[in-house]
């Protein structure tokens, strides 16, 4: 079942359920993958990695809306996003742990032969690529800046 069956298929469980927030929040993943499949230049099928990539830019912004939220004082708004933002990452696999992340750059820096800051471009083209669905880009850019300036 691809990953769009299964949000149609989980639409209809939380109605059952009247899990207001899980619907809201399923609602808006269906919208965006059926905005995916009707873009220009679509082939009308969505593949899970573009899925993927679409469910890690939901909870990207869940995030920086409730972190606005709690600035402006409205500590309820960015409640709700957060509640949110944990149903979508429900559909996304587990994230590397921050060993695993290190390793992984390293071994990459490595096969790439980086050995300082100028190579940061390089190294992160690669990384993004490879870590996809992983680990955040906000963690691999640190680490890779970290690893670099060793």
């Amino acid at each position: 079942m691809t990953l769009f069956d299964q949000i149609s298929e989980d639409i209809k469980k939380a109605m059952l359920a009247k899990d207001k927030v899980a619907l809201d929040a399923l609602r808006g993943i269906k919208k965006e993958f059926l905005e995916a499949k009707t873009a220009p230049g679509s082939d009308g099928e969505l593949k899970d990695e573009k899925a993927l990539q679409i469910l890690q830019k939901l909870v990207k912004q869940r995030k920086e809306s409730a972190e606005m939220y709690r600035s402006a004082n409205r500590p309820e708004l960015a409640e709700e996003e957060m509640a949110q933002c944990k149903v979508i990452e429900q559909y996304l696999p587990a994230m590397m742990s921050e060993a695993e992340l290190t390793k992984a750059l390293q071994e990459l820096i490595d096969k790439l032969g980086a050995n300082g800051p100028q190579d940061m471009g390089k190294v992160m083209g690669q990384a993004t690529k490879l870590l996809a669905g992983k680990a955040e880009g906000r963690a691999i850019s640190t680490k890779v800046k970290e690893l670099l300036n060793k």
